[in-house]
């Protein structure tokens, strides 16, 4: 059987507004994703400002990243946040216990984070403590950040060299509390829920998002007890209370292997393996759309978000690492990983409302490595990149009329897949195709709008196990691509095998 797809899009029929919020990062205190990563200090030889290195702040500007979450991940539910304001010289440190069991001496804190969150351009997202923490604590966090006038937190604020309050919109209620963040169960974690959440107040018009800590993977009895809990009587959800929470975040991880200390290399690994990671990956679909049946039976009008705030491949480190930085080398299958998740996170839009990928620098599915003063694009943030142009776009759902599927003893995945959307005169096809040995073939019958072909970008390689390091750092790098044009109404694309592409059309 040839390897194809072949769809139907009506480009004048809007779909849900992809959300450049699922376009996300995470930066936890882990690893070389924070010190090294971010932060060099304000007397390091590599080029910064106020310590925060200016080449990776770059490199996410370049992909118009829109949020970025933070302090964890697992390290947030341990994180007292008031050690990490003030002189740096005098913030008391502490033990990581999650991540390598090594000392943190809190040099990069609140006031850090906000300062690389307006760098960068970015929203900030700031997950706070339930695990170890307390409301008061969580509330004082939220006072400090966002409140300006003669309140206690606002003049410690100033104290520490800060005037003006912040616009903080994303507020997380915990993290992983059914696991890391306090081993709780569902019915435990949803009256904490309530609770945190109320006293995380609104300050001088910053309007809160509040996330609450949702469900590990397909666990759909996490999210059926939080939604009962803001229903009436088991009907349908009222718009969420002022001090209410707006969103339901959940975990997914993509791994070749259940065996959790043995997950597979990162780029040495098998046609086998590859065929299980996919099938994995392909899994992101099921669970989304399990999670959004749930909400649906209580929230018709989709009032709460569905928050996937951590989500990437997972491998065992590269040999000769610290095991508890988590540092893994990023190879195009992982570019065809990210492909994959993005055409699923566009056509789950109208209940997905944000994604973030785990983690941003030198930590799992990263954006970029970087090794002293060099740092190197990894292919993962190529897509990243390359679908740019979704963001805060409209989706037009691609109708199926055929698709590929592979099929062995890992089990079966469609081997090619897309998606599209349109902002003003313009339109953006994602394609993927996961087939690691041919070509496809894809066919899209665009309807209600004339279009032109405008310019078509390849992400290939040799083998799925291509990366790039900081001596070949372009290894696996976008090249212009002839492989897209007009045919009729329809447009062809055909596809290298194991690659991702984009075409941009001019919509008449």
């Amino acid at each position: 059987m040839s390897n194809t797809l072949n769809g139907v899009v009506d480009l004048d029929v809007a779909g849900a507004t992809i959300s450049r919020h699922l376009y996300g990062h995470f930066a936890e205190h882990l690893g070389r994703c924070i010190y090294e990563g971010f932060w060099v200090g304000e007397d390091s030889e590599i080029p910064n400002t106020a310590g925060i290195r200016e080449d990776v702040v770059q490199a996410l500007k370049d992909v118009s990243i829109p949020n970025l979450r933070w302090p964890g991940g697992c390290f947030a539910d341990e994180y007292h946040w008031m050690n990490g304001v003030g002189p740096r010289e005098e913030r008391p440190s502490m033990v990581n216990t999650h991540w390598g069991d090594v000392v943190e001496d809190n040099s990069f804190g609140t006031h850090e984070f906000m300062q690389l969150c307006e760098m960068l351009g970015a929203e900030p997202y700031v997950s706070g403590n339930v695990g170890s923490g307390t409301v008061a604590e969580m509330s004082d966090w939220v006072e400090y950040l966002t409140r300006s006038g003669d309140a206690p937190m606002s003049r410690l604020r100033r104290e520490n060299g800060r005037a003006e309050p912040w616009k903080v919109p994303f507020w997380g209620i915990g993290n992983e509390s059914w696991g890391c963040g306090g081993n709780m169960t569902a019915e435990q974690y949803t009256q904490l829920a309530a609770q945190f959440a109320t006293y995380c107040r609104n300050h001088d018009g910053n309007e809160l998002y509040r996330i609450a800590a949702g469900p590990n993977r397909d666990d759909y009895h996490w999210t059926e007890t939080l939604m009962k809990s803001i229903s009436t009587l088991g009907g349908p959800v009222r718009s969420p209370k002022h001090n209410g929470w707006q969103a339901l975040s959940f975990h997914y991880y993509t791994h070749a292997s259940d065996d959790w200390q043995h997950k597979g290399s990162a780029t040495e690994f098998s046609a086998e393996e590859y065929h299980e990671t996919m099938v994995r990956a392909w899994r992101i679909d099921e669970i989304v759309r399990g999670h959004s049946r749930v909400m649906d039976a209580y929230d018709p009008e989709a009032a709460i978000g569905l928050v996937c705030d951590e989500w990437g491949t997972w491998w065992d480190v590269e040999p000769g690492t610290n095991p508890g930085f988590l540092f893994q080398q990023n190879t195009m299958r992982d570019a065809l990983v990210a492909g994959l998740h993005f055409d699923v996170f566009h056509a789950n839009a109208r209940r997905l409302v944000m994604a973030n990928i785990a983690q941003t620098v030198n930590v799992l599915q990263a954006m970029v490595l970087t090794d002293g003063a060099r740092m190197v694009l990894t292919p993962t943030y190529h897509v990243f990149a390359m679908n740019a142009g979704h963001q805060d776009a409209t989706s037009h759902p691609v109708q199926l009329t055929a698709q590929s599927q592979y099929a062995g003893e890992q089990g079966a995945y469609p081997t090619l897949t897309t998606s599209v959307s349109s902002r003003g005169a313009t339109a953006l096809v994602s394609l993927t195709n996961l087939d690691v040995d041919d070509a496809g073939t894809v066919r899209l019958d665009l309807r209600g709008k004339d279009w032109q072909v405008a310019k078509a970008t390849l992400l290939a390689a040799p083998s799925v196990q291509a990366h790039n390091t900081v001596d070949e750092p372009t290894a696996v790098a976008p090249t212009a691509f002839d492989g897209a044009r007009r045919e009729g109404d329809t447009l062809v694309v055909e596809l290298p095998a194991h690659s991702f592409a984009t075409v941009e059309l001019t919509l008449g």
